[in-house]
């Protein structure tokens, strides 16, 4: 149930001028994704989300009286855990910022929640760590972790529905190896086996390596008829690709969402004809409106782009809910605006709903990927099903 706001938390938040002068009339939060790294051409996109996100609320002047909302980006890498961290307490401790909408891969996000955010009692919305490790069901996160994107135990069920739809039956597996690659590749194999489906072998390969032959060797002598990458698209993802193809070791493969970008099809074209894969999505519909807030000042489309407007945006909804930008306060509303009951408020309509908790009411955050939190802070999650054809990537469905 979400809780109504008290009547000095409705005071506080219609007091205007009054407020804003009691309170920061500046909170920042923070922004940190790979800007450099394994996945450098997916994160531009997902940073101008949520900064798109915080603009339309600073524009509103309608958070906690009238503050202004000012990003602050850092850099993870994606899997220099020590330079993450780095990055966050620097934010935290020397930048001051409320919040974090990040990490992205999995084990630096890991890394920042257990080295600085819990210490510091700072909350964290990533919108793509989704290594069923950071699952915290015993509440060791102290409610301060939340995710707009899935975990990887509903992607290896989605896979695996894929895979079997296309009748592929037997494959070989390979993974980059951190908490997020061995993660997926774990939860698809269990969900594959169960289905009745063989993994002829589940590998890991490392990242930044300039020869792949030798576990593209071991992956041709296992056998199997698709390879499915659970690797990067800007590192060791795409050098297994091209020594597959080189060596005609597959010619078809399953790529998982850290593969899927623009850059994939740029890399390869039309040599992955036949090839399938899958990364979390909103509707149809969410897509299309999504992409009209956007209006092509960045890839509305990208993977985890609209999560990343969605995690910012549920950062400030709860800020005003509680009636707070001390995250010891709004930690506990996340949940409250992100879920039903209330008003349903989309993407594009931050300043509706910062007004609706204003006056005291209710809100359910749909956004830009129908968010539906449960606990402990997991998103519900929702799959776009692509296929490669003509050098092109399509959309095959959704799950």
């Amino acid at each position: 149930m979400k809780k109504l706001l008290s009547a000095s938390a409705v005071a506080a938040l219609t007091a205007g001028s009054a407020f804003a002068g009691s309170h920061a009339d500046e909170i920042k939060i923070g922004i940190i994704l790979g800007f450099t790294g394994p996945i450098e051409s997916l994160t531009p996109s997902m940073g101008d989300a949520a900064e798109l996100a915080m603009a339309e609320v600073t524009e509103s002047g309608l958070l906690l009286g009238g503050a202004k909302v000012t990003p602050v980006r850092g850099d993870s890498t994606c899997i220099d855990a020590a330079a993450a961290t780095s990055v966050a307490e620097q934010q935290i401790t020397g930048d001051g910022v409320k919040a974090i909408m990040g990490a992205d891969c999995s084990g630096v996000t890991g890394a920042i929640l257990q080295n600085v955010a819990l210490a510091n009692g700072v909350v964290m919305i990533s919108p793509s760590a989704t290594s069923p490790a950071l699952s915290h069901n015993d509440n060791s996160d102290n409610g301060l972790f939340f995710r707009t994107a899935p975990s990887d135990a509903r992607q290896g069920v989605v896979m695996t529905e894929v895979l079997m739809d296309l009748d592929i039956k037997e494959v070989a597996v390979t993974y980059t190896n951190n908490d997020y690659g061995k993660g997926l590749a774990d939860s698809f194999q269990a969900a594959f086996e169960a289905a009745g489906g063989t993994v002829t072998i589940n590998a890991a390969h490392e990242d930044g390596k300039a020869d792949y032959s030798a576990e593209v060797g071991a992956l041709a002598a296992a056998g199997g008829d698709r390879l499915v990458v659970a690797g990067y698209v800007d590192q060791g993802g795409s050098g297994i690709v091209r020594a597959a193809l080189d060596t005609g070791a597959f010619d078809t493969f399953h790529f998982p969402d850290g593969m899927i970008s623009a850059k994939l099809v740029e890399n390869f074209g039309d040599e992955i004809d036949g090839s399938s894969g899958q990364h979390p999505a909103p509707s149809d519909e969410l897509a299309a409106s999504f992409a009209t807030l956007v209006d092509g000042a960045f890839d509305s489309s990208s993977p985890f782009t609209p999560e990343s407007y969605d995690a910012a945006a549920l950062i400030m909804l709860a800020m005003q809910a509680a009636g707070s930008s001390d995250p010891a306060d709004f930690k506990g509303s996340v949940m409250d605006v992100a879920n039903a009951p209330g008003e349903p408020i989309q993407a594009g309509e931050l300043a509706k709903a910062l007004q609706i908790l204003a006056d005291g009411g209710d809100i359910d955050y749909v956004g830009a990927t129908d968010v539906e939190l449960i606990g402990p802070g997991e998103a519900a999650g929702n799959y776009r099903e692509v296929t490669y054809d003509g050098g092109e990537e399509k959309t095959a469905g959704r799950r």
